[in-house]
């Protein structure tokens, strides 16, 4: 027996050792999920959530198109005898554009209006016979219906005649001539287009969501990339009366004055529509947390620990975002350090900061 205690002591005393070892690396509470390094608070920034005034500009891409735009083009074939503009030019409403040969319906025109002078004569002639009772009703009422006819004749000629000056239907501003003379022109064949662009309108989509903050009549501000640093005001002149059913969105027409006719058909233009000030959450940008489709910020509760409160963003402007659900007015948010924080945290706020400037006291 002194034996094997004397061989037993040494397995007992290492023993001894692994589990006092053991207990000194673990630490009742060290590196728990409440709070930072030992169980300690983590330094946060804290802001008192309040409502403040919001005006936001609700942006969209649109596309410039003319007031009043058509493609000239010939009604009939013929031969381009005389081209009254240059490509570019501005035209007056009802100004000759181009001039196309007609001598086959004027000789057909001489050989009408002579028929109709023949036509007036009979019945001039019928008129006094019927009057002394010469000849009878029948006779007159036969040459009264000659005399129309030629008449129609004659006007449907002129009519015709009348198609081969291509005149501009509106005012505006010509493109590219496409004909010139000698050419041979079918009905179809392009001229040039036309243009009114003293004013010009501007189309632009608007998601539904925030087609209850669009009515006509509101203004607009415009920023094109040919222009830098220049800006176009205008006005909502009409909002869609449908929506598209692949985007959900709805078609807003802006008007806008053009006078130097710097905007032309087709131009991308940045717009800005400007929506009325209303009371709303705004909280400072680094606040708002944006991790895949989870936007949320982190909520202090009343024992010190904060939470993630999923939010709902409304609108954003350089430094400020408002929230347009998710939060109320007096909470409290967490606004830097929120890089080491996790839900059941621990904070000590290094000081209340106001939510984002101008907040209402």
């Amino acid at each position: 027996m002194p034996l094997i205690r004397r061989h037993f002591l040494p397995f007992v005393a290492a023993a001894a050792l692994v589990v006092s070892a053991c207990g000194k690396q673990e630490k009742p509470g060290a590196g728990g999920p409440g709070g930072g390094r030992g169980n300690q608070p983590v330094p946060v920034e804290v802001a008192v959530v309040r409502e403040q005034d919001w005006n936001d500009a609700l942006r969209a891409l649109g596309t410039v198109k003319a007031h009043e735009a058509v493609t000239v083009t010939a009604k009939v074939s013929e031969t381009v005898q005389q081209v009254h503009f240059e490509s570019g030019q501005e035209v007056a409403r009802g100004a000759a554009l181009v001039t196309l040969s007609g001598q086959q319906q004027q000789a057909l025109l001489a050989s009408a209006e002579a028929q109709v002078r023949e036509a007036e004569q009979q019945f001039q002639r019928q008129q006094q016979l019927v009057g002394q009772q010469l000849v009878a009703r029948s006779a007159f009422d036969t040459a009264r219906t000659a005399r129309d006819a030629a008449r129609a004749q004659a006007a449907q000629i002129r009519a015709n005649l009348s198609d081969r000056v291509i005149r501009a239907p509106f005012a505006g501003v010509l493109g590219i001539r496409q004909v010139s003379p000698g050419a041979l022109v079918t009905p179809g064949t392009v001229i040039a287009t036309l243009d009114a662009i003293d004013r010009v309108y501007v189309d632009f989509p608007v998601p539904e969501t925030e087609l209850a903050g669009v009515a006509p009549g509101q203004a607009l501000s415009g920023h094109a990339g040919a222009y830098p640093g220049r800006s176009f005001d205008g006005s909502v002149s009409t909002v869609s009366a449908r929506l598209d059913a692949g985007t959900r969105a709805a078609t807003v027409r802006g008007d806008f004055p053009n006078p130097e006719r710097l905007l032309k058909p087709g131009m991308l233009i940045d717009v800005a529509l400007v929506r009325g000030t209303r009371p709303a959450i705004v909280v400072p940008e680094l606040a708002v947390q944006q991790i895949g489709s989870e936007t949320f910020v982190w909520r202090v509760k009343d024992d010190g620990t904060v939470e993630k409160a999923d939010v709902v963003v409304g609108g954003r402007t350089p430094g400020k975002v408002m929230l347009k659900d998710g939060i109320r007015a007096g909470e409290r948010i967490v606004v830097e350090g929120t890089g080491k924080l996790q839900p059941g945290a621990k904070v000590a706020p290094g000081g209340a900061a106001p939510a984002a400037d101008g907040a209402k006291k």
